[in-house]
């Protein structure tokens, strides 16, 4: 499944997972996006390295790197735009979801 309208990457997240990639000798395809399970909301996020596609992934593809959102995903991250933030002594991935109804307190899970 090919659907670029599933997630967008600001330029600064764009930059930030071609770094990553290249941290990795460009054995990697990109990143695995998922959602599992927990919090106290409900659902959170979850990013791994992709080496591969797997069937029914829905695929976003950047040209030099590809988001893979699982199957199981795709409901809840649907017109998602992901980011990259630092803040101070923090940084990390951020995820702008049209879909969320709340999000706990700490920010780390949501529910749809």
């Amino acid at each position: 499944m090919s659907d670029t309208q599933i997630m967008t990457l600001t330029d600064t997240a764009a930059t930030r997972v071609r770094s990553l990639i290249a941290q990795n000798d460009g054995k990697i395809l990109g990143l695995r996006i998922g959602i599992t399970n927990t919090g106290c909301n409900g659902l959170s996020y979850t990013m791994d390295y992709a080496t591969d596609e797997r069937n029914g992934d829905a695929v976003v593809d950047n040209g030099d790197f590809k988001l893979l959102i699982d199957e199981d995903a795709i409901q809840y991250v649907s017109g998602t735009e992901m980011d990259w933030l630092e803040e101070g002594l923090q940084s990390r991935f951020t995820f702008e979801n049209p879909n969320e109804k709340g999000r706990c307190g700490c920010g780390s899970s949501f529910h749809v």
